[in-house]
This record gives structure tokens, C-alpha cells and sequence, in this order.
């Protein structure tokens, strides 16, 4: 009897929302064409960053070399990108990650993987408010933080703001105004503001090329002395490390690739327009990539002018453009920068708050949060209440907060729905078409419709050594979609515990700690052992508007990267990640597992599966 209940249990856990086969029928105005979907992705992830982080990078980690930074981190953020760009291609629905988990790997990731979402979208939201609004005071003289602190300074440091930031608070409410008006009209308000962005940018990279000198990348230690005589303590110099193109080394490069890496966040935004697009299985793969493309010019442009026109050692990481502009006697174009990096604070803040709302109408449309959020409002085809009640949320924390401590917390969300993409895609190219087994090992619809095979599938396959590495079948049977699925969880438990290793003990094993040495072999050999067995398995030929290359390499690759980023951040940022969790459970096990749509339709005695009711499956993991 307990064995029963447990068993009914976990199948809850892992229970997949199943898909009508097509676009079907949305509740949202499809509205949005390719360029509006580029136009969302290049300003959410081309933030006011890009002003400030080549100069961060460039002085302390990297020197000129920032540019291979920006390459290397474009290149691992276009892995996750092209994940990302397959399931747009394979499940146009709004979700974004929280659905493509839910499809794939049960109910219990999907509303981890959402929760988690909406926690970054929240705090990138009130970050972003508060760094405008920063921006803003410190072009009128700082006038607004000197007299909110001299009257209403809130005294809970580490907790509470300084002082109640009302600019922040009526931005973000500004904004959400806009967006219940509709999707068309945000994305008009984001295609002006970045295109102004596009423009301040395009003028410092031609700045650049004119004003900059060759001879900033070729800097020597004779330079750096002369320059430090020169300025005699009236101005911080950084470190010349080596000097040359690459003055801090390989490892310099890649401690700038991995600070880098978090410029590209914010593409995954355009995922969430799967039913405002008009053609989402063409558009969202194609704004994807073409976004992150025009992000990597940008970035690597700026960054290139930058050290082209003054010496890395002395950039000033808050403000290096104003002062690059200040060196070479081009003073009045920071004004110009100040109006561009408004601009670009503006299109982030509304890439951060355009996909929220939309999470928490997929979920609450699920049945996994509470049922009110769900509503769209019949005339601007927006769901209304989830887009007032996040908005509030978040210009409380903007208004009051304090989010320094909080911003990691937007990280681990992140890079955690960029792992369980790849992981989604990784299992799904190597499922078959058909799975004839009972609706209790949940199926799930994700591909278009296949004429019925005339040979059934055999009932029985055994898993034996020929099966794992040299396949009889070239399309892919339950046998083989349950092996990738197995072998998949298994590199998951292996590359999480590969990344712990180094990024927690790598001076142990740069010292070449026997231990820690034999510890990080064995669990590479079983990572190659194992993506081996999962290459060597029949893969899908469904036609796809987009699927990523070079399978499974590009998916584990960037699995990797995501996982080796989570295990550096630090204890008490997993212990606030903890408490969300906690807090996110509670309300998953109250209230979700028990009002999940999929949970609705499920009767007590499935019955089995048809080819009629199966367009294309996934099958589950074995319940064992």
C-alpha cells in the first residue's frame, strides 16, 4: 500500500504536459515579426553593461586582449542560444525554459526551473530600475540621492536601500503600464530605444577608429614608467602585467571570458513569445541567433575602440568611456554616452520585465500557480494580472531593497534554465516518434505528425553491450530514447560533480594533488564514456525550422559551462537559494501537485496510447 502511494507519488513528480501538434490556438495577438523579436533580444542582453564592463575587464583581468574575452563568451553563450533556438523551432508555446522542461523532464524541474525564472526576472528587473535611476541622478548632480537621504534614509544596512528609491518605483511601474497595454506597443518603445543604443554604439566604434592608435595594444613596461611619472599620484594606475596584446596571460582571458559571459544574458527572453509571434518557429530561432550576433559586434567594437584609444592601465572601470573621450579631446561626446546608456538601461529593464508576466501565466495556465494569474485581458491580449502583480513586486524591491547581495541569485536562475535547455534537447533529438506504452509513463507531443509506420515496433528490446554502442535500428526506439535518458541523468551527476571539483579545489589540482588529480580522470572518463554511448544512439529525422549542430558535443559543452559558473558562486548566495526553494515547494506541494492541469487529465486507469493520440513522444524514465 505505501509501495503504491510512493510510486503514484513520484509519478506526479514527473508527469509532462502534453502539446497539440502545430501553432494551435493562442489567447495572445500574435503581433510580433522577426525584427521586433531582434530588437527584444538585442536590448535585453545589450544592457547599460557594455558601457561600463570594458573597462572592468580590460584593466584588471585582461588588458586589450577583452576582445578574445568577448569572443570566447559569445561563442559559449550562442551554445545555450542555439538550445534555445531548437525548442523555439520545436514548441512554439510561452514558457520559455519553464516549458520546454515541463515537456521533457516532468513537472517537478519544470516548476523548479520557473520559480527560479521568475526569481531572476524580479531582481534583474529591480536592479536594472535602480541603476537607471542612479544614472539619471548622477547627470542632474546627484540632487535626488542628496535630499532622499538628508529626509528619508531607511537605517537596515544590508537589507534595506539607503534611502527609498521613488524614481525606481515609478519607472517600474511606468513600464508596466506599458506592457498591459500590449505586446506591439512594448515592442515599438524597445525597437526606438535600441536603435538610438545601436547608434551611440556605432558612433564610439568609429570614434575609435579614428582617434584610437595601435600602439595601446603593443603597451611596455618603458610606457607604463612614463605614464606613471607623468600622472605622479593623481590618478589610479592599474597593473601593467606583461605588457603587449595579452598582458595578464591565458588565465586572464579566461577569468575576463567567464565576467564576459554574463553580458550576453537575456536573449533566452525571446523564447517567451512563442505565441505573440507571428511566425514563432521561424522567428524565434532567427531572432536568437541574430541577436546574439549583433550583441557580439557590439560588444567586441566597443571594447576594441576603448583600448585602441587610451592604455588599459588607465581606464576607469565605473565611467572608462566618458573618461576615454576626455583623453583624446573628444570631451562633449559623453554626453552622448550618458544618452545611450539611458537608452540601453531602458530596453534592459524592459527585457527583464517582458518575459516575467508570461512565465507566471504558463504556470498558473498549468495549474502549478495560483489559477488568477492565467486571465488575459480580451482587448490587449495581455495577461494582465500577472503583468500588474510582478510589476509591483518588483518596484517594491527597487523601491526599498537593497540588491547588491541578490544579483547571484539572478545568475544561478539563469544559468540553471540554460542547463535543463540543454539537457531538454540533448534527450529529445534521440526519442522516437512513437512510444506504445501507458499514459502513466506520461507522453508528450512535440513533433509534427508522421504517417503511421506499417511495421510495429518490437515489444521487447533487451539492453545489452551491442545495443549501447553499435545500434541495429537507424531511427530511434523506447529502448534507445530510455538509454540517451539514462545516459543524460548520468552525465548530469557526473559534470555537476566534474565543475565542483574545479572550481572549488583547482589549486589542488594545479598542485597536482594525487587525490583530487585521480578524482577529476575518473570522472572525465566516465563524461567521455558516457557521451559516447549517447552519440553512438539512432537520433530523430523530424523535420525542425532549426536544429542545433554537432549533437552531443554543443549541448554538453555548454552544460559544462553553465554548471562549472553555478559552483563558483559562493555559500551564502546557495543558502538564499535555498530559502527561495524552500518557499517555492511549499507552494508547489500545497497548492501545484494537487491543482496541476496534468494531474486533471489524468485518469485513474489510463488507458494505452494510440498512434491517434500520439503525434510525437518522449518517453519517460523508467520507473523503477
Amino acid at each position: 500500500m505505501l509501495g503504491q502511494a510512493l510510486r503514484r507519488f513520484g509519478q506526479k513528480l514527473v508527469r509532462r504536459r502534453t502539446l497539440e501538434p502545430g501553432l494551435g490556438e493562442s489567447r495572445f495577438a500574435r503581433c510580433l515579426s522577426s525584427l521586433d523579436l531582434v530588437a527584444l533580444g538585442v536590448g535585453s542582453t545589450l544592457g547599460a553593461g557594455v558601457y561600463v564592463l570594458a573597462g572592468e575587464v580590460a584593466k584588471d583581468k585582461a588588458g586589450p586582449a577583452i576582445v578574445i574575452c568577448f569572443l570566447v563568451a559569445a561563442l559559449a553563450s550562442v551554445l545555450a542560444g542555439l538550445c534555445y533556438a531548437e525548442f523555439g523551432a520545436r514548441v512554439p508555446r510561452t514558457g520559455s525554459a519553464y516549458l520546454y522542461s515541463y515537456v521533457t523532464v516532468g513537472e517537478l524541474w519544470a516548476f523548479t526551473t520557473g520559480w527560479n525564472l521568475i526569481l531572476s526576472y524580479v531582481i534583474g528587473t529591480a536592479s536594472v530600475a535602480r541603476a537607471w535611476s542612479s544614472a539619471f541622478d548622477n547627470l542632474i548632480g546627484n540632487q535626488i540621492s542628496l535630499a532622499l537621504r538628508g529626509s528619508i534614509s531607511l537605517h537596515v544596512p544590508r537589507y534595506l536601500a539607503e534611502y527609498p528609491d521613488f524614481f525606481a518605483l515609478g519607472l517600474v511601474l511606468l513600464l508596466t503600464g506599458l506592457l498591459a497595454l500590449g505586446a506591439s506597443e512594448s515592442a515599438l518603445v524597445t525597437k526606438v530605444f535600441t536603435g538610438v543604443n545601436l547608434l551611440v554604439l556605432g558612433f564610439i566604434i568609429i570614434a575609435g577608429c579614428i582617434k584610437g592608435h595601435v600602439h595601446n595594444w603593443q603597451l611596455t613596461e618603458k610606457d607604463y614608467q612614463e605614464t606613471a611619472s607623468r600622472l605622479n599620484g593623481t590618478s589610479s594606475l592599474g597593473s601593467l602585467g606583461s605588457g603587449g596584446f595579452v598582458p595578464f596571460g591565458a588565465d586572464g582571458i579566461l577569468r575576463g571570458a567567464a565576467t564576459c559571459f554574463y553580458a550576453f544574458v537575456g536573449f533566452d527572453c525571446i523564447a517567451t513569445t512563442g505565441e505573440e509571434a507571428r511566425d514563432p518557429q521561424r522567428s524565434i530561432p532567427v531572432g536568437i541567433v541574430v541577436s546574439l550576433l549583433v550583441c557580439f559586434v557590439a560588444y567586441f567594437g566597443v571594447s576594441a575602440a576603448l583600448t585602441l584609444m587610451m592604455p588599459y592601465y588607465l581606464l576607469q572601470p565605473d565611467s572608462p568611456l566618458p573618461e576615454a573621450f576626455h583623453y583624446v579631446g573628444w570631451a562633449p561626446a559623453q554626453y552622448l554616452v550618458a544618452v545611450g546608456s539611458l537608452c540601453a538601461l531602458s530596453t534592459s529593464l524592459l527585457g527583464s520585465m517582458f518575459p516575467m508576466p508570461r512565465v507566471i501565466y504558463a504556470m498558473a495556465e498549468d495549474g502549478l500557480l495560483f489559477r488568477v494569474f492565467a486571465r488575459i485581458h480580451p482587448r490587449t491580449h495581455t495577461p494582465l494580472v500577472a503583468t500588474i502583480v510582478s510589476g509591483i513586486v518588483a518596484a517594491l524591491m527597487a523601491f526599498l531593497f537593497e540588491l547588491t547581495d541578490l544579483v547571484d541569485l539572478m545568475s544561478i536562475g539563469t544559468l540553471l534554465a540554460y542547463s535543463l535547455v540543454a539537457v531538454c534537447v540533448l534527450i529529445l533529438r534521440y526519442q522516437p516518434d512513437e512510444i506504445m506504452q501507458p499514459k502513466v509513463n506520461q507522453t508528450v507531443e512535440l513533433q509534427w505528425p508522421q504517417e503511421d509506420k506499417e511495421e510495429p515496433e518490437p515489444e521487447k528490446e533487451t539492453l545489452t553491450l551491442q545495443n549501447l554502442l553499435c545500434p541495429s535500428n537507424l531511427t530511434p526506439t523506447q529502448l534507445s530514447g530510455h538509454i540517451v535518458y539514462g545516459a543524460v541523468s548520468i552525465l548530469a551527476v557526473v559534470l555537476t560533480g566534474l565543475c565542483l571539483v574545479l572550481a572549488q579545489w583547482s589549486r589542488e589540482l594545479m598542485a597536482g594533488n594525487p587525490a583530487w588529480v585521480t578524482v577529476s580522470a575518473l570522472l572525465l572518463l566516465l563524461t567521455i564514456m558516457t557521451t559516447v554511448v549517447i552519440w553512438r544512439q539512432p537520433q530523430n529525422p523530424t523535420y525542425l525550422h532549426f536544429k542545433v549542430p554537432a549533437l552531443p558535443l554543443l549541448p554538453l559543452l555548454s552544460i559544462f559551462i553553465n554548471v562549472y559558473l553555478m559552483m563558483q558562486m559562493k555559500a551564502d548566495t546557495w543558502a538564499r537559494f535555498g530559502v527561495w526553494m524552500l518557499i517555492g515547494f511549499a507552494i508547489y506541494f500545497i497548492y501545484g501537485i494537487r491543482n496541476s492541469q496534468e494531474g486533471q487529465n489524468d485518469p485513474v486507469l489510463p488507458p494505452p496510447v494510440t498512434p491517434q493520440t500520439l503525434e510525437v513522444s518522449s518517453p519517460d524514465a523508467p520507473s523503477g
